[in-house]
């Protein structure tokens, strides 16, 4: 059953950072954007690579390896061609002045 789990203090992120954190055997990217916090998994559905550590657009993140682009948002893929998945994204939620991630 999923549930929320507390991965790091809102304020210890700032607008256009993140923190990859392993929740559960799965590695979780975490977003803070303009006040907002986005979540999604650290693999890209092109060739399982670390897509966190790509180039954050706004709210477009795109794959250090080969330019797979994805919304942080949603995790649709908008380079269909290289990714044809979209990577999954989570529910995020702040409680108390954390963030929760829902996995």
């Amino acid at each position: 059953m999923a549930e929320y789990v507390t991965v790091k203090e809102a304020s210890a992120l700032k607008s256009g950072e993140r923190i990859v954190v392993e929740i559960k055997g799965r590695y979780i990217a975490i977003f803070q954007v303009g006040g907002t916090f986005y979540a999604i998994e650290d693999l890209c559905s092109h060739d399982d690579g670390p897509v966190a550590e790509g180039e954050l657009t706004g709210t477009i993140i795109e794959c250090p390896r080969h330019g797979a682009q994805f919304d942080i948002r949603t995790g649709e893929s908008l380079t269909k061609v290289l990714a044809p998945r979209p990577v999954p994204h989570f529910d995020v939620r702040l409680l108390d002045g954390e963030v929760q991630v829902l996995i």
